[in-house]
């Protein structure tokens, strides 16, 4: 090869390290005023969402009090259907948050965001089993009291939704569960919740990667550990998010394996490249009846193009919206960690 081929080959290959050199840069070299303007704008947002959250855990717990009243006194409660929940399990980054708002634009359909209920009972039960600290009279979720503590998830979830959205217990609807953070206990989950219906959302790891990588940049600040581990490690925080995508994925997939209830696979690629069928198919698999010309609405509304200028594009979590763009984001290196680690999950979805 010529100096000159050989020049730009090397050129080419370390583009994505430059590019993420310089988003870097352009943190650092932010004048004090802008971040400090920033921060002011963080802050009041957080307090924003702080004083509607504990409004809204007010509501929660006056219908929750209300309801556990009835119980006293021998009332039959109605609450949120376990065969109108619908779960969106698989990981983050996936296009989760887009799929579920889509879903929840539909009439009588609401979304749960990310109770992290999986997360709950999912990372201690397998922790602990994992390492050997089940014991099989005095662990809480211990196999000899499987379906005493099962019984306690179901009662968690169903209570849970209904004291958060008691016009579905009323109205009979469908409840969007998006959990992809809590994918770890999907098998604990669809065990408690049998007659509910499974979203299994996968997408290509390598973008995955890609995606948490920015985030981490857009999310966070200079002084917080996942940014520095971001900046200064970014192969070992591509290794990590591959290993966590791995597990979730595999304990999504053993749930949807034994899971008779009914349920549908999709993949990111197939749900960006024809959003309108792919809604259809998810519909028709999980036996929902929605007209044709309120699934297009949804994917209007739900449309990139559609999203405030303010929330996409460069410098915020929905970025591109796309399909393989790791190619630009990813070094060399960094692919090949992904593609080891995933290697089994890209082979069967993938290959």
């Amino acid at each position: 090869m010529s100096d000159p081929e050989d020049r730009i080959e090397k050129l080419e290959a370390g583009a994505p390290r430059r590019k993420q050199e310089q988003a870097k840069q352009a943190n650092k070299e932010t004048p004090a005023r802008e971040r400090l303007k920033r921060a002011n704008r963080d802050l009041a947002r957080q307090l924003e969402r702080t004083n509607e959250r504990l409004a809204r855990q007010e509501e929660e717990n006056a219908v929750l009090r209300a309801r556990l009243a009835r119980r006293a006194v021998g009332e039959e409660l109605e609450g949120v259907r376990p065969e109108n929940i619908v779960w969106v399990l698989g990981s983050g980054r996936t296009g989760s948050s887009w799929l579920s708002s889509m879903m929840r634009t539909l009439p009588d359909h609401a979304r749960w965001n990310e109770p992290n209920v999986g997360k709950l009972f999912g990372h201690f039960y397998y922790q602990r089993t994992l390492q050997g600290k089940e014991h099989k009279d005095n662990f809480i979720l211990a196999s000899g009291f499987r379906k005493t503590w099962l019984g306690s998830i179901r009662r968690v979830v169903l209570d849970g939704a209904t004291a958060r959205f008691p016009e579905l217990a009323e109205s009979g609807g469908y409840l969007v569960i998006k959990e992809p953070h809590g994918s770890l206990g999907a098998p604990l989950l669809m065990e408690a919740l049998p007659e509910s219906r499974m979203v299994f959302l996968v997408r290509d790891p390598k973008d995955v990667a890609a995606s948490a990588l920015h985030v981490s940049f857009v999310r966070q600040t200079p002084s917080t550990p996942r940014w520095q581990e971001a900046e200064e490690q970014p192969e070992e925080f591509v290794r990590m998010r591959a290993k966590d995508y791995l597990r979730d994925i595999s304990h999504t997939k053993q749930a949807y394996e034994v899971h008779e209830g009914r349920k549908v696979l999709v993949r990111y690629e197939d749900l960006k490249a024809d959003t309108l069928g792919t809604m259809g198919r998810i519909y028709s698999a999980l036996e929902i009846s929605v007209e044709e010309g309120e699934l297009a609405r949804a994917v209007k509304k739900g449309a990139l193009e559609n999203t405030p200028e303010d929330k996409k594009g460069p410098g915020t979590v929905r970025r591109r919206g796309t399909s393989g763009g790791w190619r630009e984001d990813l070094t060399p290196q960094q692919v090949e960690i992904v593609e080891r680690i995933t290697a089994p999950l890209l082979k069967e979805f993938y290959a």
